[in-house]
């Protein structure tokens, strides 16, 4: 920021001498007005003059701009907002006094404007960089955690134990769920339906059947989800997720009538590659499941 210019700490000096006349007036306002940096009272000569003192705090203020720039500011804008002066207009032999105070917070109210307005830009300017940076640490986490995925995905094709394959994709699913806020919850057991997991995506609850498979799954499959689907509610959902895809027969038979959409090894894929969102990917699967009835709409499609 630029230095707040001298002509500024002189104004504001010339209308804290001149908006009490009293001296015990004037010092009250002073550490009232100081609340909230006590630490420049100490050693103020309030014994001296009103203008003396007025100086000398201002110089305080300029010398240690950097600390008290945004004090400083505010000060400014307080006392040249004043319109009231009750300590001066006390003074009945002295007409003078209220014009030469209504003169001194009429200039630092001209002179202190112009740098409210460019401190509270420099603020915002400030505020934005400050949002950007959190925004792009943040995307550069979740990119971290993407590729943490990623890998983990990759290296689960060379398990051999289908158990323990399935356990740990599970659990894959559920951090990337996480990832995009879809509050899952995995493997529990509802009315004698054993059910791999949930979540909850834009106002839709969605059951979750997650499958890695040697061979594409079969219809025989997706009907016994559908059935578990069904059951979950009048307003619920399903995700089948198959790291093998799905079987022409799987297809075709949820191609006019589905409720559930699936995602396949590609799909997954090109979201831990992070070159489709996840939630994107769902919104886009959903909507051509209601305008088509089809559970089948492959990432490939989309790009």
């Amino acid at each position: 920021m630029k230095p707040l210019p001298a002509e500024a700490y002189e104004a504001l000096a010339d209308a804290l001498a001149k908006i009490h006349w009293h001296k015990n007036a004037f010092q009250r306002y002073i550490q009232f007005a100081l609340r909230e940096a006590p630490e420049l009272l100490i050693g103020l000569p309030f014994q001296e003059t009103k203008r003396i003192v007025a100086h000398e705090l201002v110089d305080r203020l300029a010398e240690k701009e950097r600390k008290y720039r945004d004090f400083t500011l505010s000060l400014m804008i307080e006392v040249s907002a004043i319109n009231d002066f009750p300590d001066v207009l006390a003074v009945k032999d002295r007409p003078e006094l209220l014009a030469a105070a209504k003169a001194a917070v009429a200039r630092l109210a001209r002179i202190a404007a112009p740098l409210a307005a460019d401190n509270a830009e420099a603020e915002r300017i400030q505020a934005e960089a400050e949002r950007l940076r959190a925004s792009a640490k943040a995307r550069q986490l979740a990119a971290q955690d993407l590729a943490t995925l990623k890998q983990e995905f990759l290296d689960l094709h060379a398990e051999q134990n289908p158990q323990k394959r399935g356990k740990s994709f599970e659990k894959l699913l559920t951090r990337l769920f996480d990832s995009y806020d879809l509050q899952p919850r995995m493997d529990y057991t509802v009315a004698s339906d054993q059910i791999d997991g949930a979540i909850s995506f834009d106002s839709d609850d969605y059951i979750i059947e997650a499958k890695w498979t040697a061979s594409p799954v079969e219809r025989s499959m997706a009907d016994i989800f559908a059935t578990k689907v069904a059951r979950a509610g009048k307003n619920g959902l399903g995700l089948f997720v198959s790291t093998n895809g799905f079987s022409s027969g799987f297809k075709e038979t949820y191609a006019r009538s589905t409720p559930f959409i699936t995602m396949d090894g590609v799909d997954l894929f090109a979201v831990l590659d992070g070159r489709f969102r996840l939630d994107d990917l769902l919104r886009a699967k959903k909507r051509h499941a209601n305008e088509t009835g089809s559970c089948f709409l492959p990432v490939g499609d989309l790009t």
